[in-house]
């Protein structure tokens, strides 16, 4: 040892972890956009934080029967203001668009032609009656605005006439298919589409989505399958939720969605269940992106955990309505009994529309607690990514009693804050010898038991009424 003469410190790290803040109720929407407006992506992760950012690399229009992700742009950025959300658009303008078309137009006096929205600019060539063709940039531009495809004719140019022949392919949301919304894995390349580019959200944005939602295409019930499977282990590692809606021209009332739900077979504990349409100033809405759009509200206002329901909590709409637009009502016993199948719906009681229901779609032949009450079961999905998250550091670190000890109170500590934070009636955690046998710790191989029982929401409140004659006393006071 050398020789010191003095007083010196060192530092020691400490035993005690801090566990990690998660986002949580982050949505993951797959559909349809205008990318042929903005020269957007196909097929790829798009991680947006504000309105402004989504319309940048999707594009938009209020026509959601062609573009899907525009209703969630509205529902998350406009109407609830939450963020951030995760889209992937398969439409893709090289594929699902028409012929080839040939079209006379004549420009207006400023030189403007006003095509459709829904003309790919990259396919647009412009040739003059005797055949000649015109160069974009030198003798036109092309920029999409409000009207549409603004053609515009250059001076300077060689352009001289106003009759001017345009070819060009039109996009065409219709092409779109259930297949291209659940996607797969490329054999050639490997590149994923569709639902399959949930797993890469991580990689592509650093942050692990936990709604997932196709509005207009999750009624179909492959889609729903397929929504529900990734949803029951995204990246392998994380549970989330397929919200999905019924289809209302299949369905018409509860009874209509009870059989619904049933023929379709959509009973797991990570999907939530829809009915019916919803509107605001006229506009129609799919139930299933304000309900993902709240629960993000909701998580939000509660320090990013999802302890508390979104049931009972105000939606941004003025009616409920079927997918033709026509308004329906849902009555208290109405929202009622579909709740009893395990369908949320939303309800005007008291102080507007709110969401109505608690449970998930394994309600109510899956009796398990934590499987059917969304909240409760979301919780249980918050505290493993939390965990996961928090202590992926551990892993191959030296097994040593100080080592187990220092996870397991800093989990307890953890467990404690929420606990007396109202996020769960009681945690804790154990390192239970009956549960890690000699054969896998030899092997490296460790099993903490977690307990941990987050709070039921009230869904019934009972409140017995009865004439005390004792009060009648009270006159002769």
């Amino acid at each position: 040892m050398a020789f010191y003469h003095g007083v010196k410190t060192s530092e020691q790290s400490t035993s005690l972890s801090t566990t990690v803040k998660v986002e949580n109720g982050v949505t993951f929407a797959v559909g349809t956009a205008p990318v042929h407006t903005v020269g957007g992506k196909v097929n790829k992760v798009i991680f947006a934080e504000d309105y402004e950012s989504a319309v940048k690399a999707l594009g938009y229009s209020d026509d959601w029967d062609k573009y899907t992700l525009c209703e969630v742009i509205k529902t998350h950025f406009v109407l609830y203001a939450v963020a951030p959300v995760i889209f992937v658009n398969v439409l893709d303008p090289e594929k699902h668009c028409g012929e080839l078309k040939s079209e006379s137009f004549s420009a207006d006096s400023e030189g403007v032609i006003r095509l459709p929205s829904e003309v790919i600019a990259d396919t647009v060539s412009v040739r003059s009656s005797g055949g000649d063709t015109y160069a974009l940039g030198t003798d036109y531009t092309l920029a999409y605005g409000e009207e549409g495809l603004l053609l515009t004719v250059l001076q300077g140019g060689t352009i001289t006439e106003t009759a001017l022949t345009v070819e060009y392919k039109e996009i065409d949301p219709s092409l779109v298919s259930k297949s291209d919304i659940i996607g797969g894995v490329s054999v050639t390349d490997g590149g994923k589409s569709g639902l399959e580019l949930v797993d890469s959200a991580f990689t592509a944005a650093g942050v692990v989505p936990e709604i997932i939602i196709a509005p207009g295409f999750s009624d179909d019930s492959e889609v729903a399958a397929v929504m529900n499977s990734k949803a029951r282990a995204i990246n392998e590692l994380f549970k989330g939720k397929a919200i999905i809606d019924i289809d209302t021209e299949a369905a018409k009332n509860a009874v209509g969605a009870y059989q619904f739900k049933n023929s379709k077979s959509i009973a797991g504990e990570n999907q939530i269940l829809c009915f019916p349409n919803v509107a605001l100033s006229g506009k129609r809405y799919h139930l299933s992106t304000h309900i993902a759009a709240l629960m993000a509200l909701t998580d939000s206002e509660n320090d990013g955990i999802p302890s508390d329901s979104p049931s009972n909590k105000s939606l941004q709409i003025d009616s409920t309505v079927l997918k033709d637009g026509s308004e329906i009502s849902v009555e208290l016993s109405e929202a009622n009994r579909l709740n009893s199948y395990g369908i949320v719906t939303a309800l005007n009681f008291t102080g507007g529309f709110k969401a109505w229901g608690n449970y998930t779609a394994c309600y109510p032949s899956n009796t398990d607690v934590k499987d059917y009450f969304i909240s409760v079961n979301r919780m249980f999905g918050f505290v493993a990514k939390t965990l996961i998250f928090s202590y992926w550091g551990k892993i191959d670190g030296k097994m040593t009693p100080r080592f187990v000890q220092s996870i397991v109170d800093s989990i307890n500590i953890w467990l404690n804050g929420l606990t007396s934070d109202g996020h769960l009636l009681g945690g804790r955690v154990e390192f239970i010898s009956g549960e890690n046998n000699t054969a896998d710790l030899i092997s490296g191989k460790m099993r903490y038991h977690v307990y941990l029982t987050p709070p039921s929401p009230a869904v019934e409140i009972d409140y017995v009424l009865e004439y005390d004659t004792a009060y009648v006393e009270a006159l002769f006071a």
